[in-house]
């Protein structure tokens, strides 16, 4: 796929077509560019393999440029002038509640590949990246054990990170220990501002720091951390969203030691990964970061395009019914749609950056474990 705006692949008599919403610019131009080529992979593959009932996977795809309105927009015109019904997109929780109530009206599918706060259900959505019961409890858990029960909360204003530190100031609560500050930073912050946040975590000396800060905001929070001096592997930053992509932007030597809770790391070991990194850097690099944005977001396109053969048709009941159910082997392991409420069967890991930029994974779920976004049924305890 190409890079522009609005790229049509060359149409094929009788493609699907299906929308393709991540940006390639902005603030979070770096996990979105990776949803991106995750995405566009596995349409190669598939293509590659004959297409889906002998048609091709057509993508039309747009940049909204880490935008929220953007995204808005976008979405409106692949749903009303491109005549399309399926997209796969979105990154940020607002850009996704940004085209949610269009989805939803049009009657749309949207695939949505990314991890987020929970507490949320649309039939016209299916969910394939973690929920909180995949990731935030099993990192809770972990740092209780191995760093101390002190938590400094930092987070990006907006509804992503203010419910992810809700939930985990619950958590601190409930076990016991002690949130020493919460703190917000706007989405794209100046440098002075995350130093303020830094110099306030000098002085409160926490066992910990939870981050929520996003895109390139967190990259500067890494980078202003070891300029001041701390040291992440006495007191490391851990965080849902900082995969190997942002590592190497900000630097793998001074994120030695820092925390990411995930069900996706370029380290898993099975061979369906071994497959997955082999093919990703030889599309885009041999040094090209495999990261959990280019996971979800390639398996969602293998999943979608085994409920295509199954569903024979882009409808949007027919699609999503025959989704749900679903299993692959993707690869982080055996994943499943779940029927009960559209999100997905995960392998919640946290992994610890090494000095190559990569994530050694210090512990990991026996199992996929059931998604629970409204964290209903969840036990605190390792899986």
């Amino acid at each position: 796929m190409g890079s522009d705006s609005s790229d049509h692949l060359s149409g094929a008599a009788n493609a699907w077509r299906v929308g393709v919403l991540f940006s390639r610019k902005g603030y979070m131009q770096v996990p979105e560019s990776e949803h991106f080529r995750g995405t566009a992979l596995a349409i190669e593959e598939i293509n590659l393999a004959g297409g889906v009932l002998g048609r091709p996977i057509e993508p039309v795809c747009y940049d909204p440029e880490s935008s929220p309105e953007l995204y808005r927009r976008s979405a409106e015109k692949l749903l009303t002038e491109d005549g399309i019904s399926t997209i796969f997109g979105c990154c940020t929780s607002s850009s996704r509640k940004a085209i949610l109530a269009t989805v939803e009206r049009r009657n749309a599918l949207l695939w949505y590949p990314s991890l987020y706060e929970g507490f949320e259900y649309s039939p016209n959505v299916i969910y394939t990246g973690a929920a909180p019961n995949q990731n935030s409890l099993q990192l809770a858990r972990y740092l209780f054990a191995t760093y101390g029960r002190t938590f400094y909360l930092v987070g990006s204003d907006y509804i992503y990170p203010r419910e992810s530190n809700r939930i985990m100031r619950d958590v601190v609560a409930r076990e016991g220990g002690e949130v020493v500050a919460e703190t917000y930073v706007p989405v794209t912050p100046h440098h002075d501002q995350i130093r303020r946040v830094v110099e306030d975590i000098r002085r409160k000396a926490p066992s910990v720091v939870f981050s929520t800060v996003v895109g390139q905001g967190g990259q500067a929070l890494y980078r202003i951390f070891r300029e001041a001096g701390l040291d992440p592997r006495t007191m490391p930053i851990a965080s849902l969203t900082m995969g190997e992509g942002e590592i190497r932007a900000i630097g793998p030597e001074l994120c030695v030691g820092h925390i990411t809770s995930a069900p996706y790391f370029s380290t898993v070991a099975t061979p369906a990964n071994r497959r997955f990194v082999e093919a990703y850097r030889a599309h885009f690099g041999r040094d090209a970061p495999v990261t959990m944005y280019a996971e979800a977001a390639y398996f969602q396109i293998h999943v979608f395009a085994d409920a295509l053969r199954r569903a024979k048709s882009l409808d949007t009941q027919r699609l999503a019914e025959a989704a749900l159910g679903t299993e692959y082997d993707a690869p982080q392991g055996r994943i499943r749609i779940d029927p009960d409420n559209n999100h997905t069967f995960l392998r919640p890991r946290i992994g610890m950056v090494n000095e190559h930029g990569d994530f050694d994974v210090v512990w990991e779920a026996k199992a996929a474990v059931k998604p629970d976004p409204y964290l209903v049924d969840h036990v605190y305890d390792h899986a």
